[in-house]
């Protein structure tokens, strides 16, 4: 047993002994199926602190012949399943956190020596590990992996936990080039390859196909794109996420409002973990996941100067999707080529949330959306758009209390800065504008858009989640009138998706002159 060969249970019981732990064991029976198979080289990419390091704990533990974890797995949802002890602490495991050695050679100030340090560890633990096989002083690892395996047939279990961190960072050139070689010896080796039972190996990004691919061509690969069947093991389920807010007496509805919104699969979407369990115990909802990083490396991006991207940005910060062609993307940081590029890194990165179906990307929910709000905060070029969303609260609070023309003022205002000349007139734009004239809104209700009610699709509901305060019936209309804007309201029986709403309700009436760019509000209250 050694700290990276073989390792013992350690960081997976400390994983398990944390005050909110959810099980996510049933993932190793997935990986079982994929054993000793052509399918065995997996990589893994998702956001950080989405528990990628804390299923490769698991992964280990389980694997590892370091350990004896048959009591702990018997007790968790993978040992209720048929055969799940069918690899149980059966292989050799050697288990790296690349992101670790990496920052221990910079501060040690040895990055160019960084695996030969690595091999001379792993050496010195082949050698305790197997005192009857013979190995060299500094033997590479895919050598000492070889030895134990046409001496003694033994097979092993690889978990590299973020792999890309020395494509992500600005790396010097010799230590780069000493990865891709180790890369090479380790996954391109076709001897080699009988000896490894299974590759696990998780980043925050795919594989980057200008650089490392070759390297790794081998590697399925299993990202927020294409999850496959691993959608809902990395990342809490909604069924997780509503067990845990009934224990804590939390409102899963906001807690959904708050950190959900990465739809993987048909019927898998997944929160953001660190944002759950902090939410948990802190009995409130904040920014949790956002203030772990730089709101400086999204701003960097959402302002390059790439046709239609801040039309789109705008969009989306109102709460709507838009169109996105992932397929052009490299899985550099390096190199985007088109707005296309960004929003896929986007994805990638948690900041996005993918539709798969209809090939969009979106803010996936409000702890994600204020991060971008905060992004363009201080660029000149969204200097309008920040003077729409820091008046946002003002027409929120005219609208309530039934301030028609200054609400018909502020949405003037919000749709002359959300459209361009040549869009200026279309409906997706005009609802755009609503919704980002009512952005302050997302702080005191559920905002949805074309709802199923009466004998139509209201426009625009707002729906409170906090007391004391009206819902929302809005409804848009052009080259007619606010009035009619109501009585379609009413005829078309809109507010019977709200009968169970025991609070006050306004009728809110919009309408919009195309030739005189103006926009009529009508406001009615219904007791």
């Amino acid at each position: 047993m050694g700290l990276y060969l073989n390792p013992n249970a350690e960081a997976f019981t400390e994983d398990k002994n944390t005050r909110i732990y959810v099980d996510k064991s049933l993932v190793i029976g997935e990986l079982n199926k994929l054993v000793s198979t052509r399918e065995d080289f997996v990589c893994m990419s998702r956001p950080r602190r989405f528990g990628k390091s804390m299923v490769g704990n698991m992964i280990s533990a389980y694997y590892s012949k370091g350990c004896d974890t048959r009591e702990i797995f018997s007790k968790m949802k993978v040992g209720q399943e048929p055969e799940y002890d069918k690899y149980l602490n059966k292989f050799n495991v050697i288990k790296l956190d690349l992101n670790g050695w990496y920052q221990k050679s910079v501060i040690g100030r040895c990055v160019d020596d960084l695996f030969e340090i690595l091999s001379d560890c792993l050496t010195k633990e082949f050698k305790q590990e197997f005192p009857n096989i013979e190995f060299k002083d500094n033997s590479s690892l895919p050598t000492c992996v070889g030895n134990v395996y046409a001496q003694t047939g033994e097979k092993f279990v690889i978990i590299i936990d973020e792999y890309d961190v020395l494509v992500r960072e600005r790396v010097p050139e010799k230590l780069f080039q000493d990865y891709l070689s180790f890369l090479n010896a380790l996954f391109k080796d076709t001897t080699l390859r009988p000896a490894i039972a299974l590759a696990y190996i998780t980043g925050i990004i795919p594989i980057v196909r200008d650089k490392i691919q070759s390297k790794l061509n081998e590697f399925w690969e299993y990202t927020m794109l294409r999850p496959r069947q691993f959608a809902g093991y990395i990342g809490f389920t909604e069924m997780e996420v509503e067990d845990l807010c009934n224990q804590y007496n939390v409102d899963y509805e906001e807690c959904v409002r708050w950190y959900d919104g990465y739809k993987l699969k048909k019927d898998v979407s997944i929160f953001n973990p660190l944002s759950v369990v902090t939410a948990m115990l802190d009995g409130e909802f904040d920014s949790y996941w956002s203030a772990t990083g730089s709101f400086e490396a999204l701003r960097d991006y959402i302002l390059m100067d790439f046709e239609g991207i801040r039309q789109d940005i705008v969009d989306m910060i109102s709460g709507n999707s838009v169109e996105v062609d992932v397929e052009s993307y490299r899985n550099t940081m390096d190199c985007f080529e088109s707005k296309d590029d960004v929003f896929t890194y986007l994805i990638h990165l948690g900041y996005l949330s993918y539709d798969n179906k209809a090939k969009t990307c979106k803010i996936p929910n409000e702890e994600v959306r204020r991060q971008w709000i905060l992004s363009v905060k201080q660029s000149p070029d969204y200097k309008k758009l920040m003077s729409i969303v820091n008046a946002s609260k003002k027409l929120l609070d005219a609208t309530v209390n039934g301030d028609e023309e200054a609400v018909a003022q502020a949405l003037d205002a919000a749709h002359t800065e959300v459209t361009s000349p040549l869009t200026y007139n279309d409906e997706h734009c005009f609802q755009s504008a609503i919704c980002l004239a009512y952005f302050y809104a997302n702080t005191r209700y559920t905002l949805v858009k074309e709802l199923p009610t009466g004998k139509g699709y209201a426009d625009l509901v707002l729906i409170p989640y906090l007391p004391n305060i009206p819902a929302l019936v809005i409804e848009l209309k052009r080259n007619k009138s606010a009035e009619s804007a109501i009585d379609q309201i009413k005829a078309k029986n809109y507010c019977q998706a709200l009968t169970q709403y025991q609070g006050d309700l306004l009728f809110v009436g919009i309408n919009y002159d195309e030739k005189t760019k103006e926009h009529k509000c009508k406001i009615e209250k219904l007791s």
